[in-house]
C-alpha cells in the first residue's frame, strides 16, 4: 500500500512544537484591526496550543 500524503492545507496551518504538541494561528487578525483593543490583538497575535482531540485529527493529516 502507498504512503499516506501529507495534507497541504494542514501543513501550512500547523507546527509540531519539540514535546509533540500542535500549534496553531488564533483567528480573528485578518481585518477589522481598527476597530479591535490593543489588548485584545496582542492576545490573537500569540500562537495556541490545539485541543487534544484535534490535534490527533490534525497528526493523522500530517502524516504522524
Amino acid at each position: 500500500m502507498p504512503k499516506q500524503k501529507t495534507h497541504s492545507g494542514a501543513k501550512k496551518r500547523f507546527k509540531i512544537t519539540g514535546s509533540g504538541k500542535i500549534k496553531k494561528q488564533q483567528a480573528g487578525m485578518r481585518h477589522h484591526l481598527e476597530v479591535k483593543a490593543s489588548k485584545r490583538k496582542a492576545r490573537l497575535n500569540q500562537d495556541k496550543v490545539v485541543s487534544a482531540p484535534d490535534a490527533k485529527v490534525i497528526k493523522k493529516l500530517l502524516g504522524r
